[in-house]
This record gives structure tokens, C-alpha cells and sequence, in this order.
């Protein structure tokens, strides 16, 4: 049954990493997100169903547009595949088996969340490696929906009755106190170095970011976000100076090592804490 449920949501991956591709490219052309049919983006031929099957129809098309044979972005099929891989990691770090598969079990609303989360991150990781720039468009939704996730984590609705009653429990506070903690510190950490820098360390779409990493991991896991990300990204940024790629004070994308950093932090950040507090025990 695991295996049918991991199938099940790769597909479900694919489809939405599809959707995701979209949303990019409506994004870099100032397009509205929902809009009409999809194109190809070099003879705006309307792409029929059988062009649209997310990695299968690159494949069966070898890279190329049907009607004028231009070569398709290769961003195309790595989108769909990584957050199909995306979706299926989060299902069996969190949710391997589900006890009641039901809309009013906590359980499947924080898997929603983990895949919304997950989605966002991935379009921003894509957007600030071309542009440089984290959208606002996708950013401030996020936030805000994470922010009413952590509100509603306060309250555990621990039965439903088929009258309608809600039995009603308030949790621990500091179930919404840590990850706004995190929120903050992690944010004004970057504000500030925005500050010290005259704007030339950081952008002001990296202090959002950061914002939203605090509210999703909470403390003290966003520390081995925030030091990976600034690990990751030193390393790459000497290996593209060596390379010739980058000059000394050239611009880099700190947005995807931020997100690489939050998603090692969601799957194994405990786990990181606890071998670090052993070892220095």
C-alpha cells in the first residue's frame, strides 16, 4: 500500500511541478497566473493534452516543440521531476502511513501545507537563479498563509461528531511563540546585515525568505538552515570565482542555498541537533 500511495503522489508531483513551470514563466512575462491556454513560447502554437503530460511528453518529443520544433527548457522536466521527488520525500519523512485519511485529520492539513510550502519554495528557487529576485507575488502568500497554519496549530480539534460539535483544546503556546521567534530573529539577522552593508550583502527578498524559513522550521532549527545556506553558498561562490563564472563582488542568488538549507532542516534538522548536543556532550 506504501508503494501505491508514493506512486500515487509522484504523479501528483509531477502534475502540480507542471503547473509550477507555469507559474514561472507567467511570473517573468508579467502574465496573469491563471490565464488562457498554454503556448509554446516561440510559435504560440496551443499545445494539445498530449503535449502537455509532464516529463513523458518531452521525452516522446525529444526536447522539441511539436509545431515548430524549437528546442523546450530543459527547467521544464527538472521542475516536474524535482518536486515529484519533493512531494514523495515530505510523504515519508512525515506522513509514511496514514492512520485516518480524512480532511479533518491534522495529519493530512499539514501535508497540504508541507506541499504548498514545498511548491512555493521551488518556484522561488528557479526565479531568483535566473532573475535574482524572489517575487513578492509568491512570497508575501506564503507568509501569510504559514502565519494562519502556526494560528491554527494553536487550536487541536481532537473530535468531530457527526453532529457538528467540536471538542476544543488549546495547546501549548509555544506551539505559535517558537516558529515567530525563529521568524523574527532570522529575519532582522538578515535586515541587518542589509543594514551594515548598504544593501550589498543581501536583498530585501532574502530577509522574507528568511522570515518564512523562521515560521516553517521554527527554533533552533532554522540555525542549521541559516548555517548551511551561508556554507553552501561560500562554497559554490569560490568554486565560480575559481571557474572564471564570477568576478569579487559579483551577484549571487543567495535564495536557492537559503531553500536547499530549509528543506535539509525539515527532513533531518532534529536529527542534526541531536548527533551536534551528543557530540559535545
Amino acid at each position: 500500500m506504501l508503494i501505491l500511495y508514493n506512486i500515487i503522489i509522484f504523479i501528483f508531483g509531477l502534475i502540480i511541478g507542471s503547473f509550477l513551470n507555469v507559474v514561472i514563466y507567467r511570473l517573468e512575462n508579467g502574465e496573469k497566473i491563471v490565464n488562457d491556454r498554454s503556448r509554446c513560447l516561440s510559435c504560440k502554437h496551443i499545445l494539445n493534452w498530449q503535449d502537455l503530460i509532464p516529463v513523458f511528453s518531452f521525452i516522446f518529443l525529444k526536447g522539441k516543440c511539436r509545431y515548430c520544433s524549437n528546442k523546450i527548457s530543459i527547467q521544464y522536466p527538472l521542475v516536474e521531476i524535482m518536486t515529484g521527488i519533493l512531494f514523495v520525500l515530505i510523504f515519508n519523512f512525515q506522513f509514511s502511513i496514514f492512520s485516518e485519511f480524512s480532511i479533518f485529520n491534522f495529519q493530512f492539513l499539514y501535508l497540504l501545507f508541507l506541499f504548498y510550502v514545498s511548491s512555493t519554495f521551488i518556484v522561488i528557487f528557479v526565479y531568483d537563479l535566473k532573475h535574482y529576485i524572489i517575487p513578492d507575488k509568491i512570497i508575501y502568500p506564503a507568509i501569510i498563509i504559514t502565519f494562519i497554519y502556526k494560528l491554527f496549530e494553536i487550536l487541536k480539534f481532537n473530535h468531530w461528531e457527526l453532529i457538528g460539535n467540536w471538542k476544543l483544546e488549546i495547546g501549548n503556546l509555544t506551539t505559535i511563540f517558537n516558529p515567530f521567534i525563529a521568524a523574527i530573529l532570522a529575519g532582522g539577522f538578515f535586515y541587518t546585515i542589509i543594514i551594515i552593508t548598504k544593501g550589498k550583502g543581501m536583498g530585501g527578498g532574502d530577509v522574507k525568505l528568511a522570515f518564512l524559513m523562521g515560521l516553517i522550521l521554527g527554533w533552533p532549527v532554522i540555525l542549521i538552515a541559516l548555517f548551511l545556506a551561508f556554507i553552501l553558498g561560500s562554497v559554490i561562490g569560490i568554486f565560480l570565482i575559481l571557474a572564471g563564472r564570477k568576478k569579487m563582488g559579483s551577484m549571487i542568488p543567495f535564495g536557492p542555498f537559503l531553500i536547499i538549507g530549509t528543506f535539509v532542516g525539515l527532513f533531518w534538522g532534529e536529527k542534526i541537533i541531536k548527533w551536534y548536543l551528543n557530540l559535545i556532550n
